[in-house]
């Protein structure tokens, strides 16, 4: 019996190859509508009242004047890390000072000031928010809102990260921040997104303003939410790596463009709206880095992820 001709040989190959790219993109089809349903499912039953009264968000509700609702975000935001309940009892301290009208009191730099005189909140001092809150005030004032603000910064570069940046900028400049440049304080309260970090803080207040009102989310400034990034913390980077959206295992600016961008390819107009009950989740599940029968136990995403499916 002889051997096949080379001329035989090459079909043969090229057959295989394709039956095995058809078997490889079926299972990545799979894949993705186990994945988009997996994240429906969890956003479908997340206890939007319940979650949103433990979230920094819940402040924002609080207020009805859409200036005093600007700035009452960015100070939310601006204090949104390290322990929950720490953090929760930090912002109710700082508007409690600050009184009901919170726009009208940062007219007044020196009112703020002595407001906030002692307060204090890791590395931040009273010094540090009051500069924020006046800065914004000031952009607000100027531009309209700190949305309007934004959204011509968005309009003249047409890049996320650079409006951002632009923005930041001109906070820090209107309330002197900038003027500190070697105080932690003032250097960590509204980052630099053009270093290269998440900004988590920063991507967070974006999605309080911008995302259509959802009972979370307040829809407040004109800007399509498809330009959003998700806010990446480490319950969000962790979640993002089981479940496949990322391999990366730091929570920088390139793993948000990634999560985002795979989170895009369910929904295009509006990424990140899995973001809330996401993060929530890996509040309450704790997410490990391997398999734990206990921790992952009715987790909603356990069928997706990786530690699970091997």
């Amino acid at each position: 019996e002889t051997a096949p001709r080379r001329s035989d040989a090459a079909p043969r190959r090229s057959e295989t190859a394709s039956r095995r790219s058809e078997t490889a993109s079926r299972r990545d089809a799979a894949r993705s509508a186990a994945l988009q349903a997996a994240l429906d499912e969890v956003r479908a039953r997340c206890a939007i009242e319940e979650r949103r009264a433990q979230d920094p968000v819940s402040f924002v509700h609080r207020y009805t004047d859409p200036a005093d609702q600007e700035l009452v975000a960015l100070l939310a935001a601006s204090l949104a890390f390290g322990n929950v309940k720490a953090l929760r009892a930090k912002i109710g301290e700082a508007l409690d000072r600050l009184g009901p009208q919170i726009a009208l009191t940062a007219d007044d730099a020196p009112a703020v000031s002595a407001r906030l005189r002692g307060f204090r909140h890791r590395v931040y001092r009273d010094r540090d928010i009051a500069a924020l809150l006046v800065g914004a005030r000031r952009v607000q004032r100027a531009s309209g809102s700190l949305g309007a603000a934004f959204a011509a910064e968005l309009s003249r570069s047409g890049d996320l990260r650079q409006a951002l940046g632009a923005w930041v900028r001109a906070i820090r400049r209107a309330g002197g921040l900038d003027r500190r440049p070697d105080d932690r304080g003032a250097a960590h309260i509204l980052p630099d997104p053009e270093k290269g970090s998440a900004t988590k803080r920063l991507m967070l207040l974006l999605r309080w303003m911008i995302r259509p009102a959802d009972g979370v989310d307040l829809g407040l400034w004109p800007i399509p939410p498809s330009a959003l990034l998700i806010p990446v913390d480490t319950h969000i980077q962790k979640l993002g790596y089981n479940i496949g959206l990322t391999d990366r295992r730091g929570a920088t600016w390139k793993t948000a463009e990634e999560i985002t961008a795979a989170l895009r390819g369910f929904d295009p107009a509006d990424p990140v709206k899995y973001d809330f009950a996401l993060c929530h989740l890996g509040m309450l599940q704790q997410c490990p880095s391997r398999r734990d029968p206990v921790r992952c136990q009715g987790c909603g995403v356990k069928p997706v992820c990786r530690h699970w499916d091997e």
